[in-house]
């Protein structure tokens, strides 16, 4: 089946340009400008963007990942693909590792049918002083056989974990990652700078929620933010939603970050959902004003965002051309995920994965796999 589409604004590289596209069984295989052909879809000169990619993500749309229920799993997909998120890594949270393997053996399933680009533990193997959001109770030291028995469980499908590198173990742990195509990330830690370099060193090239759950920045103490920031090894993720960051803060990651700036939603399932109470695994969340916290008014939990309004909040807010917001919702978190050759920017060959935007740069169509959803 073909399609071309065509009186679009393409966002392409560092540049937007007047043209259309044509695209055969999912892929994109010519990227023209100028005179279009007659006979294409005509998308009324809307911006059109790769499909966002998020590498960190709990849920939305009022069911989440980490209960690892397969019916769960696809309802918080839709909604973020509603939202132009075309490619998702489910992210789970601290739990016994007997629900770990459970949640585990569902979402396999979901990633062998291409639904889902992998999965991410973001925890047990997190600081206690920097949990969050994550029970303190349920934390663990890194074991690298417990490690390898849950990459084992993702029969090739976990794309991520998050260490603090300050644990004992955690170097080992964070080396039987890399041995086994498994990104290690930085993150809920209260490593000194030396710390965080040597999990660097050891292969760590992701900075989990940069500035959150994490030991602050000092002139005296730079900590693990410095180490991710100066390092062209490490992609630092951002949320850039209006509560976890300051636009000042996110302005200074993006000048500085040799290695790009991800952004992420970190969402949970109250994301697309009116205010209320809902449940981040084991933990208890409140919504109030679309911020998510543990109930009682305790740490930020998550967040309500969605991919599309970090894209304008990046562009309003902080500046950004079009090209360079495709780039940190786009082309650097596939990277980050060595996804790059198929999905992250458009270009022939890639993955017909789109996103059509009006001059609001509000989501007008989704396309994933070369199909309108």
């Amino acid at each position: 089946m073909s399609t071309t589409l065509v009186n679009a604004r393409i966002v392409t590289g560092y540049a937007v340009t007047d043209g259309w596209l044509a695209i055969e069984e999912g892929r994109i295989t010519h990227i023209g400008h100028g005179a279009a052909p007659r006979d294409g879809e005509s998308l009324g000169h809307r911006f059109v963007v790769p499909g966002f990619v998020d590498m960190h993500v709990h849920g939305g749309g009022g069911a989440g990942y980490p209960t690892g229920l397969a019916t769960e799993a696809r309802r918080a997909f839709a909604f973020h693909l509603s939202k132009g998120t075309t490619t998702a890594v489910a992210s789970l949270v601290t739990a016994p590792l007997d629900h770990l393997h459970r949640a585990v053996g569902e979402l396999v399933e979901l990633c062998r049918e291409g639904l889902l680009a992998g999965i991410h533990f973001e925890g047990p193997y997190i600081s206690a002083a920097k949990c969050g959001a994550h029970r303190p109770a349920l934390l663990r030291d890194p074991s690298v056989p417990e490690f390898l028995d849950l990459i084992k469980a993702a029969h090739g499908h976990a794309r991520m974990f998050t260490v603090a590198p300050e644990l004992p173990n955690a170097l080992d742990a964070i080396a039987a990652c890399v041995a086994n195509g498994v990104i290690a990330a930085i993150g809920h830690t209260d490593a000194t700078y030396d710390e965080a370099q040597a999990a660097i060193d050891a292969g760590a090239t992701v900075a989990t929620h940069l500035f959150n759950a994490m030991r602050p920045l000092g002139h005296r103490d730079p900590g693990p933010i410095t180490a991710a920031l100066a390092d062209e090894r490490v992609t630092v993720e951002l949320i850039n939603d209006g509560f976890h960051l300051h636009e000042a803060v996110i302005d200074l990651a993006l000048r500085s970050a040799k290695g790009g700036v991800a952004f992420i939603t970190d969402a949970m399932d109250a994301a697309g959902m009116p205010d209320g109470d809902y449940d981040l695994g084991p933990m208890r969340v409140e919504v109030r004003g679309g911020e998510a916290r543990l109930e009682g008014g305790g740490s930020i939990a998550g967040s309500t965002l969605t991919m599309d309004k970090a894209f304008r909040r990046g562009v309003q807010l902080n500046g950004l051309t079009l090209p360079q917001a495709t780039e940190v919702t786009s082309l650097n978190p596939a990277k980050a995920l060595g996804l790059d050759e198929e999905v992250g920017s458009i270009a022939v060959g890639k993955r017909a994965d789109l996103v059509v935007l009006d001059d609001d740069l509000q989501v007008h169509r989704v396309m994933r796999h070369g199909e309108w959803i």
